[in-house]
């Protein structure tokens, strides 16, 4: 291996120039691809080499750091100087005269490449697609973190590189690669609709209630009718005290006092004689039995057995008198 006046050795080629935009040359077209204008000198020592065709470089900023690849378009810049895309210049930030070092590298062919615009108006193209795969034949190769220049229709779209198959750099001359888009870098979701608080929603039903409120239903409010179609007597409310209202008047049977249930034919207390009562009346009366009952047992000493009651004891009578 050596090294001749140039920089050069051996197997490859390695050698640091002074950068300059293309526009010092007048050759706008360069713009759109990737491809750098490089001395006569270079093109003598890249033909005794060795190397793989197409020509491919790597670009290097020592200073800040940054790597880059591009291809070669002519040989005709000055000794000691290249000239390169402005946008390539700007991913090595690189200045009008910086240094540059320059080696050719070879690189493997892609597989997968995936973009993503810097704005959402490069996807508003009626066909961002083809406009993509047009521009894309101006370059050779392509590296992950750059950011490449689309021009179409007067205006200037960059798009990032963001993933590469199957390395960081990759050749996409001649062979099927994969594109996909990632979201613009300007793209914001949809504002999902805030939950309402608790003062929202209090103020909301305020203003969707209606203006009059609605009747509540209220069960058993209606009056009653009796059969026979005469009006209702109002009841006296019940006694507090302890004795029975509804209880019929007592009859003397020797020792024992029994309630007088009523019949047909007879009254009870606040109520017409000669009528059928139905309903709660009916049931109030054998409530009012039962009761009578139990108080009447209640008033005997403990000791004394209540006899049972015996219906029909009484003494007989004859109509005839």
């Amino acid at each position: 291996m050596f090294f001749d006046g140039y920089g050069y050795h051996g197997t490859s080629f390695e050698q640091s120039y002074r950068c300059y935009p293309a526009s010092f040359i007048e050759k706008p077209q360069i713009e759109s691809g990737d491809k750098i204008i490089m001395p006569p000198s270079a093109l003598d020592r890249l033909a005794s080499l060795h190397i793989d065709y197409p020509m491919l470089f790597e670009l290097r900023n020592d200073a800040a750091e940054r790597v880059s690849h591009c291809g070669v378009l002519e040989f005709i810049a000055e000794e000691g100087m290249i000239y390169m895309p402005y946008w390539m210049m700007e991913n090595l930030v690189l200045q009008e005269g910086d240094i540059v070092r320059v080696k050719n590298v070879t690189l493997p062919k892609g597989t997968y490449v995936k973009l993503q615009p810097h704005t959402k108006d490069f996807l508003d193209i009626s066909n961002p697609k083809a406009i993509l795969e047009t521009t894309l034949r101006n370059y050779s190769c392509l590296t992950t973190g750059d950011s490449i220049m689309v021009a179409y229709n007067n205006k200037k779209y960059y798009i990032d590189i963001i993933e590469t198959k199957p390395s960081n750099a990759i050749s996409i001359i001649e062979t099927d690669c994969e594109v996909d888009f990632a979201p613009p870098l300007d793209y914001k979701e949809p504002e999902r609709p805030a939950a309402p608080t608790s003062s929202n929603r209090a103020s909301s039903q305020v203003e969707e209630a209606p203006a009059e409120a609605e009747p509540k239903f209220s069960a058993f409010t209606g009056t009653g009718r009796r059969l026979d179609g005469k009006p209702l007597k109002q009841q006296s409310p019940p006694a507090s005290s302890s004795g029975s209202k509804d209880k019929g008047p007592a009859i003397s049977n020797g020792n024992n006092t029994r309630p007088y249930s009523g019949s047909s034919s007879q009254a009870t207390a606040g109520q017409a004689q000669g009528k059928l009562i139905f309903g709660s009346h009916v049931n109030r009366s054998k409530d009012t039995k039962q009761e009578s009952g139990k108080e009447t047992r209640s008033e005997q000493p403990e000791k004394k057995e209540e006899p049972k009651f015996q219906p029909f004891t009484g003494k007989k009578y004859s109509l005839k008198g």
